[in-house]
């Protein structure tokens, strides 16, 4: 099996760390979505990272769905996932609003980078500057109130929490300002430690080349 995708896509990489924890062997291709483009094109006709080739070839896309395979895959005693309820309903909601941080972070980082300063529409820019920021003001009320535990296996919640924040932090520091979010900025940092996220480290400050997205 293989997972295709830079690392600086939070969607990629989030996708290795969980594989990773799920005791899921897979071949990590770091292929760009631009400047492997054909490259890509090869393996998954839509380019869109991360793709997940599965061992009889069929490709599956998205970073939640790969994952949910993931955890078929994996056996019944084993998830990222709380079995109860009403945490997996709490779970569910760390996650959306981190996916969702990521998604406008990455809109605003394709407005800088793939169109001409004279064409950025700077209301739309303030909307979802606005959208980024509530997102992750979501994320860190939530874990202030409830902090996330941190283990060897730690959730997916706190997997995809702490990736988002990696990510917005590489991408658009000078918007989601650090300080003003002391709980989730504390729980990365130690997150960042454990062993599943320093086997798949961000490739770098995000560039041209390898813009991340999930498309």
């Amino acid at each position: 099996m293989q997972l295709v995708g830079m690392l600086d896509s939070p969607y990629v990489r989030r996708t290795a760390i969980s594989l990773s924890l799920l005791g899921i062997s897979f071949e990590h291709k770091a292929l760009s979505v631009f400047s492997t483009f054909e490259q890509f094109q090869k393996l998954n006709p839509v380019v869109k990272a991360p793709t997940f080739v599965c061992d009889d070839g069929e490709i599956l896309l998205d970073s939640t769905l790969i994952i949910e395979y993931a955890e078929r895959l994996s056996g019944p005693h084993k998830s990222l996932m709380p079995a109860d309820l009403k945490e997996r309903q709490h779970a569910l909601s760390l996650i959306g609003h981190a996916l969702a941080s990521c998604d406008k972070a990455v809109q605003i980082v394709y407005e800088r980078n793939l169109r001409p300063t004279e064409k950025q529409h700077e209301p739309w820019l303030n909307r979802v500057r606005g959208q980024l920021l509530a997102a992750v003001s979501g994320v860190e009320l939530a874990v202030a109130k409830r902090p996330l535990a941190l283990t060897a296996t730690t959730s997916q919640a706190g997997i995809t929490c702490a990736v988002m924040w990696q990510f917005v932090q590489s991408m658009l520091p000078e918007i989601v300002i650090a300080g003003d979010y002391p709980a989730l900025r504390s729980f990365s940092a130690e997150a960042e430690k454990l062993p599943a996220f320093k086997s798949y480290p961000p490739d770098g400050p995000g560039v041209l080349a390898t813009i991340p997205i999930e498309q």
